[in-house]
């Protein structure tokens, strides 16, 4: 079967690359000069699959109240516009604020992660690739005894699902990870998960890309996808910048952009991008630094060890497609890492922003589009699309192949929300 992927950062090359193993003719388009260009450029580098929490959850409205009184230093700023879209996003977005939604959702998203690590473990021992990958946990900062007691909840979830965890007191979150000394003072706990690891998600897709062009992916840069060309209930074709183009099947892993071409198809999807920051900085000091990855509760920051550097990735703005690097966003980042690991000069970071595709519910959608039979989604994967990316890949061909997928899959289709709309 042919089949074209709209998309090449890490979820559309991880679809490329085990359709092509399964035996399929596969091109993939993006319009930049190569894969992972956009929002898998220089995310926070986590494979956290403990660590897959929704954004929407009881607890989110009493920290808003919290983050209104600081904005300089919330990881949270709404650009208001006169947007549909995003107010129906947000609509949906409080609707899933309870603890039912919290616990079926998180639960959707702990499979999907657990799946797409085991799966990331099998790449890595068949292929041998490395992407500046570490396989040393992770540990959740909690500076207040409110995000203490919270963890409770998220506790009992990973223990449903069979993921290992453990509850640090200060002493033992320094023996992990000894460059938090200095902070001790402010930290009041930590969850550690041992089973997340981290590692670059650009080189790792930049690598899995030259991996599947082996297997006979072609990779079709610099090509803007203009629109999709449809009957009633099938898609026809795809008009880019360099020309029409024709397949057997089409996958759209466009990430923030999905939205966007479905919307002239009359196919609503709950997808608004949350524009997130990081910075890159040298390693100069390893013993100020995390020897992984820590997150810190308090700014919803990660930090990250990625070789010989620091990525300290976070923060969310709903503004649209805005791309443009608002230099105020750079203080949450800053202030994060310098309480934990203690002043630090940053004049030699690379700050860098991309595009979060983000469900209300948290979860992604992965599945047949419904309305058209040949064509597939895989996107909305928000914060976690490194982390899901495998095991999305995966998912996907299994269903084009019409073959029984390894984990449930039935609840991450768009059908999920067909009567979510207002």
């Amino acid at each position: 079967m042919k089949i074209i992927i709209l998309g090449a950062g890490v979820i559309g090359v991880t679809s490329a690359y085990y359709l092509a193993k399964s035996g399929h003719e596969v091109i993939v388009l993006d319009r930049r000069d190569g894969p992972a260009k956009e929002t898998s450029f220089a995310n926070a580098g986590q494979v956290s699959p403990g660590y897959s929490t929704p954004w929407a959850s009881p607890s989110l409205p009493g920290k808003l109240f919290e983050w209104l009184k600081d904005p300089k230093h919330s990881p949270l700023k709404i650009t208001p516009r006169l947007d549909p879209a995003m107010f129906k996003w947000l609509l949906l977005f409080a609707a899933n604020c309870n603890r039912h939604h919290f616990d079926v959702n998180k639960g959707r998203m702990l499979r999907v992660a657990q799946y797409s690590k085991t799966c990331l473990d099998e790449l890595r021992q068949e292929t041998g690739i490395q992407y500046d990958n570490s396989q040393k946990g992770l540990i959740q900062l909690f500076r207040t005894s409110q995000q203490l007691d919270n963890a409770y909840n998220d506790m009992r979830l990973l223990s449903l699902y069979h993921i290992e965890h453990s509850l640090l007191d200060t002493k033992s979150i320094i023996e992990h990870e000894p460059g938090l000394a200095n902070a001790q003072s402010l930290l009041k706990g930590g969850l550690y998960i041992p089973g997340d690891e981290s590692g670059n998600a650009y080189k790792f897709t930049k690598k899995l890309a030259q991996m599947a062009e082996e297997l006979g992916v072609v990779f079709q840069y610099n090509t803007t996808i203009e629109a999709l060309e449809a009957t009633s209930n099938s898609i026809l074709s795809i008009r880019t910048s360099s020309g029409r183009m024709t397949a057997d099947s089409y996958i759209l892993a466009a990430g923030s952009y999905s939205s966007l071409l479905l919307k002239p198809l009359k196919l609503d999807v709950p997808l608004f991008p949350i524009k997130g920051y990081s910075l890159t900085l040298p390693l100069t000091n390893p013993e100020a630094a995390p020897v992984s990855t820590v997150n810190d509760e308090t700014y919803k920051v990660a930090i990250t060890r990625l070789g010989n550097h620091i990525r300290i990735g976070g923060t969310a703005e709903l503004a649209g497609y805005d791309l443009s690097l608002h230099h105020n966003r750079r203080l949450p980042l800053e202030t994060s890492f310098s309480d934990l690991f203690g002043p630090t000069d940053f004049s030699k970071a690379t700050f860098w922003t991309g595009l979060r595709p983000a469900t209300p519910d948290g979860t992604p959608i992965i599945g047949n589009s419904g309305k058209f039979k040949n064509l597939w989604l895989n996107t909305g994967h928000g914060t976690l699309g490194w982390t899901m990316a495998c095991g999305s890949g995966r998912l996907i061909t299994d269903m084009v192949n019409q073959k029984k997928t390894e984990i449930p899959s039935q609840d991450l289709s768009l059908e999920r929300y067909k009567n979510a709309w207002i």
